[in-house]
């Protein structure tokens, strides 16, 4: 619970007990003062609130943020180890894939971009 929380309800329950002495002795100015820290009680628990729940909310978002970093260490995990053991099974063919894959990206690299004519 945030302090702006306790000290709100503090003056919110100060101001009805002025409030309610202004209205014992008929004191107009007494209970618009009462009135007026009520007011400023429910303001400041209000605002308690809300920093409460923005923290609340920065929470859930951390959880879901370390959460998607477990999985996705996981889903790493299990992909390096199914590379590593289809590698090692199949070792000619994880040669010929990764020479084919070379090749595809050497072309892609060294191929000249093609010139547009802005003329036809």
């Amino acid at each position: 619970m945030d302090k702006d929380r306790i000290s709100g309800a503090a003056k919110d329950a100060a101001g009805k007990v002025e409030d309610t002495f202004g209205r014992i002795t008929e004191d107009a100015s007494r209970r618009a003062f009462g009135h007026a820290r009520e007011a400023a009680g429910t303001v400041e628990q209000l605002y308690g609130q809300a920093k409460d729940a923005m923290r609340d909310i920065g929470d859930t978002a951390s959880d879901y943020a370390k959460d998607a970093v477990d999985a996705g260490a996981d889903i790493y995990r299990d992909g390096r180890r199914a590379a590593t053991t289809a590698i090692r099974n199949q070792p000619l063919g994880a040669l010929l894939a990764a020479g084919a894959a070379g090749f595809l990206l050497a072309l892609m690299i060294s191929r000249q971009p093609q010139r547009r004519s802005w003329r036809r």
